[in-house]
């Protein structure tokens, strides 16, 4: 039975209490204009913050029937948070963002319209022609532009941009891979195995900014490690008996009974 739902939004939090109080206004114009073209959903995931994130969540967005607060006892990483997102979502596009303002929520609109009919899936991309990059530091657009350098040689692709989060898959994209990784590095794991499965990916040419509230979670030594080990596994991957598609999506829907 096809999904009542069209959009979910998944935003994932950790310690983002100086962020969660600007979240509701920020939304609202973008939720309103989803909600005309199909049904929305916003799945917040608390991944085990000790700040009270979880809590001003609830408080804040307490009469928003769509909103829902997905939370992890404790830390476990963004690419977990994704997971436990992606397991939950029922619309047929899944939309991914940071909740910190790196890439502002008025931008959804446009890069749902990068979705054409045949794009599989979309991603904001400073990289890209007409892209840019606004106040960060210069150690992370060092870092950013590195990894994605080094994917776009490895996969011999022309996606330029693989390590920001603000994305709008096609729901068949999750269905068909498996996300291993915990950490910020499931980011560019997720993309690399959809170049990899022959899905077509277009790019947003957006303006990475630093984030407007709050600080950086990431641990760049252990990042940078995560992202040679995903490389060392492209170049050379371990062959494994052949098996059905274990996407987080199909995973939720076996564990459900059926989500859409």
């Amino acid at each position: 039975m096809p999904s009542e739902i069209r959009y979910t939004l998944i935003i994932p939090c950790y310690n983002e209490a100086e962020t969660i109080p600007h979240l509701r206004e920020a939304l609202r114009p973008v939720i309103e204009q989803l909600k005309s073209d199909g049904g929305v959903e916003v799945l917040f995931v608390d991944d085990g913050s000790t700040d009270g994130t979880g809590d001003l969540l609830r408080a804040i967005f307490a009469g928003w029937p769509f909103v829902r607060i997905l939370s992890h006892p404790h830390n476990r990483g963004l690419g977990a948070a994704l997971r436990t997102g992606f397991q939950a979502a029922r619309g047929e596009i899944v939309i991914t963002t940071d909740s910190d303002g790196t890439y502002p929520f008025e931008e959804t609109l446009t890069l749902l319209r990068h979705l054409r009919e045949n794009v599989d899936l979309v991603t904001a991309s400073p990289y890209a022609p007409g892209g840019g990059i606004e106040g960060v530091p210069p150690w992370r657009q060092l870092f950013s532009f590195g990894a994605s350098f080094l994917y776009r040689l490895i996969l011999h692709s022309p996606v330029r941009t693989y390590t920001a989060l603000f994305r709008a898959y096609r729901r068949r994209v999750l269905e068909a891979i498996s996300i291993e990784s915990d950490g910020y590095v499931a980011v560019a794991e997720i993309m690399a195995k959809a170049i990899r499965r022959g899905f077509r990916v277009a790019e947003y040419p957006t303006t990475l900014r630093v984030r407007r509230f709050g600080r950086s979670k990431m641990k760049i030594l252990r990042t940078i490690l995560a992202h040679l080990r995903l490389m060392a596994h492209l170049i050379f991957p371990v062959r494994a008996a052949p098996s059905l598609p274990t996407g987080p999506l199909q995973m939720a829907d076996k564990e459900s009974g059926g989500l859409r």
